[in-house]
């Protein structure tokens, strides 16, 4: 048996069209030999015809996926023309949807791979803020798109998850009075930088909360009124130094502390 020749053309990359070829070529034929050329990105009638003939030429057929109805109906004519096997892997259930959705087709090359970039921009930006928590390390504060910077029990951890889903970079950078910040943090950009400031009883009460969450005492030093009027007092002078912008969290949600985030990233 002759190795089959098939052409691949699309107005995309053609990965979907190449898919569905090679799973039915996996019907009839078992050790992966055949012929497989690929004409990506297509948008003009020239090269359509080209492909067609080089079909011919070869003896092999056409699996294509083209959005546009002009270019579709082209190829099909000009493959019946040059009595080349064409057959149209998505047109049929455009149309189709078409019909039952009484909608028109948005008619668009490479729209799925849109929506692949944006799910791995959204899972990069995930294992990004996991990977720059709590400043556990400093370089991510130059790659970042924001870099929230609060003493404890902030939100600064869910507030970096959140933004991640919408594909945004974020590091987070605890201030502790004990601990001088990280260098890179005062030669980051001072407008991606934002400080999550928050009302002393507010911290005590969370930080209260937090400690019996834990099994622990609410006396520990963690939750002691100066200890933490210390804290915010480190943290006003570091965001004074960076010149950052200042948001009140006290009495915020998540959503809305992150709502606010980005009108500010907007400006």
């Amino acid at each position: 048996m002759e190795k089959p020749v098939v052409f691949v053309i699309s107005d995309s990359v053609g990965e979907t069209a190449e898919f569905v070829v090679k799973a039915a070529l996996s019907q009839f034929i078992y050790d992966q030999e055949y012929e497989m050329h690929r004409f990506p990105y297509i948008d003009n009638k020239m090269t359509l015809k080209k492909a067609v003939q080089l079909a011919k030429d070869k003896q092999g057929i056409i699996g294509f996926t083209l959005v546009d109805p002009e270019l579709r109906n082209y190829l099909k004519t000009e493959s019946k023309i040059q009595h080349v096997e064409c057959i149209d892997i998505m047109g049929p259930m455009i149309s189709a949807m078409e019909r039952a959705f009484s909608r028109k087709p948005r008619l668009e090359p490479g729209l799925i791979h849109q929506l692949d970039e944006d799910y791995f921009k959204r899972i990069e930006a995930i294992e990004f803020a996991v990977r720059y928590d709590d400043g556990r390390d400093p370089r991510g504060i130059q790659q970042s798109d924001i870099v929230l910077i609060g003493v404890s029990r902030t939100s600064k951890t869910p507030l970096s998850q959140y933004l991640a889903h919408k594909r945004l970079k974020v590091a987070n950078v605890p201030i502790v009075p004990e601990v001088e910040p990280p260098s890179e943090l005062f030669k980051a950009n001072p407008a991606k930088c934002i400080g999550l400031k928050i009302n002393p009883q507010k911290l005590n009460d969370i930080r209260k909360e937090r400690l019996k969450a834990l099994g622990l005492g609410d006396r520990a030093i963690y939750a002691n009124m100066e200890r933490i009027n210390k804290e915010l007092e480190h943290f006003q002078s570091i965001v004074e130094k960076i010149k950052c912008p200042v948001i009140d969290v006290s009495y915020k949600a998540v959503e809305e502390t992150a709502n606010v985030i980005l009108t500010i990233m907007r400006k």
